[in-house]
C-alpha cells in the first residue's frame, strides 16, 4: 500500500510539471525510437541480402578465372568438372560487350554467353518465349533471351519474340524475355542480353571461359564439391595459392559474409542511437536534481515528522522509474510507427520484439541509474538544513 501511495505522489509531481516532464521524456523517447527504428532497418538490410542471396540457390558455387594468355579455361575442362562427384549442373559462361539495335533504338549492352543450364543453376525464369537450348550451342545459332528492362527499351510494349535485333552489324533473333531478376552479384540481369556461349565466342574472339556456376546436387555437399573443384582447378590451370589464376565461392560463404557485416552495421546503428538514449539519461538526473532543490522544504518537513531515508530516496527513485517508463512506452510506440513508416517509403525494417524488451528495461535502468544520485542527495538532507533552505 505504502509504494502504491509512492507512485501516486511521483505521478503527482510530474503532471504538476508538465512542461518538464514532456521535455524530459522526450530525450528517453528520441532514444528509444531511435534504438527500434535503427536496428530495425539493419535487421531489414540483412534479410534483404540473405533473401537476395538465398534467391540464387544456397547450392551455387561460383567460379572466377583471370583468363591470360597462358591459363586459362577451356570448354574441355568444363567436361571434367561435370564429371566431380556432387556437381549437378555447370554453366558456363563469358561476358562481353557490343551495341544492340533494333529500327532507330540502339544502346551499348552488357552480353553473356550462357548455355541451356544456365537458367537452371542461377535460378531464373522467363516471361515469356525460350531459353538458349543445347542446338543453339553446338550449331552457333544467333539467338538472344533479352532481359526484362532492355526488352521494353527496344520494344516497348511490343512482343519481341521471334523478331530480329542488330549486334554489331549481326542479326539475332530475340527467342525469350527473361522475368524481372533485379541486380544480382553486381549485375543487373533486367538491362542483360544472352546468347550462346560458342555465338559469344566469337563475337568476343576468344575461347576462354570467365565464370562458371555450378549447381550442387544438395546444401550438404556443397563444401565437399567446392573443395573438389578447388583441387581439379588448381591442376588444369597450374595454379598456386600464390598465383590466385581463379577464385572459387559458394552462396554460403557469401551468405555468412554479408551477415557478419550486416550484424556489425546493426550493432553500429544500436550503438549510435544508444548515445542518445544515455542523453535522455542525463536530461532525467538533471530534471530529477531541479525537483531534489525545488522541494527541499517538503523533504525537510517529512524528515521532522519521521520521514526514513529509505523512504525519502524511494519516492525521487520511483518518480524517476515512473518517468522513465512513461518514455519508454511512448518511445515504444513511435519506433514502431516510425519503422513502418519507413517501411512505406521504400526502406526495409523488420521490427524485432527483442529489441523492443531491451529497449523497455534500458529506459528503466536509465531511470534507476540516473535517478539514484538525485535520490540520495534528498535523502542525505538533514531536516535542520532543508527546513531552513529558501
Amino acid at each position: 500500500m505504502k509504494l502504491i501511495h509512492t507512485i501516486k505522489l511521483a505521478l503527482k509531481n510530474i503532471v504538476s510539471n508538465k512542461m518538464r516532464s514532456t521535455l524530459t521524456m522526450i530525450g528517453l523517447i528520441i532514444g528509444i525510437s531511435s534504438v527500434i527504428i535503427l536496428v530495425g532497418i539493419g535487421n531489414g538490410s540483412s534479410k534483404s541480402i540473405t533473401d537476395q542471396v538465398s534467391s540464387l540457390g544456397t547450392n551455387l558455387i561460383t567460379v572466377s578465372v583471370k583468363n591470360s594468355s597462358l591459363k586459362y579455361l577451356k570448354s574441355e575442362d568444363i567436361d571434367e568438372v561435370e564429371k566431380i562427384s556432387g556437381v549437378k549442373y555447370v554453366a558456363p559462361s563469358i561476358s562481353t560487350s557490343g551495341t544492340i539495335k533494333y529500327q532507330d533504338t540502339s544502346q551499348s549492352i552488357s552480353i553473356s554467353g550462357v548455355t541451356d543450364t544456365f537458367l537452371d543453376v542461377r535460378a531464373m525464369t522467363l516471361s515469356r518465349g525460350r531459353f538458349v537450348s543445347v542446338l543453339d550451342v553446338e550449331n552457333k545459332n544467333k539467338v538472344i533471351v533479352l532481359g526484362s528492362t532492355l526488352a521494353t527499351d527496344l520494344f516497348g510494349f511490343l512482343n519481341p519474340i521471334d523478331k530480329y535485333v542488330t549486334i554489331n552489324g549481326n542479326n539475332y533473333k530475340v527467342i525469350g524475355v527473361l522475368a524481372s531478376q533485379g541486380s544480382s552479384q553486381g549485375t543487373n540481369t533486367d538491362e542483360l542480353a544472352m546468347i550462346p556461349l560458342s555465338t559469344a565466342m566469337t563475337l568476343a574472339k576468344t575461347k576462354n571461359i570467365s565464370t562458371v556456376y555450378i549447381e550442387a546436387n544438395s546444401k550438404d555437399v556443397v563444401d565437399s564439391t567446392l573443395a573438389s573443384i578447388q583441387t581439379l582447378l588448381a591442376e588444369l590451370l597450374n595454379s598456386t595459392t600464390t598465383d590466385k589464376t581463379f577464385s572459387i565461392s559458394s552462396q554460403n560463404q557469401l551468405l555468412e559474409t554479408m551477415s557478419s557485416v550486416s550484424n556489425s552495421l546493426t550493432l553500429l546503428l544500436a550503438g549510435i542511437a544508444g548515445i542518445s538514449l544515455v542523453v535522455g539519461g542525463i536530461g532525467v538526473m538533471n530534471v530529477m536534481l531541479v525537483s531534489v532543490s525545488e522541494r527541499t522544504r517538503e523533504i525537510g518537513v517529512r524528515k521532522a515528522l519521521g520521514g526514513k531515508r529509505k523512504d525519502i530516496m524511494m519516492q525521487f527513485l520511483i518518480e524517476a522509474l515512473v518517468l522513465s517508463i512513461i518514455g519508454g512506452v511512448l518511445g515504444i510506440g513511435v519506433g514502431i510507427a516510425g519503422g513502418y513508416t519507413a517501411n512505406s517509403i521504400g526502406t526495409t525494417f523488420v521490427l524485432s520484439t527483442n529489441i523492443i524488451y531491451i529497449s523497455f528495461l534500458f529506459s528503466m535502468a536509465v531511470g534507476v541509474i540516473f535517478g539514484i544520485f538525485p535520490a540520495y542527495k534528498a535523502s542525505k538532507l538533514k531536516p535542520i538544513d532543508a527546513l531552513r533552505y529558501e
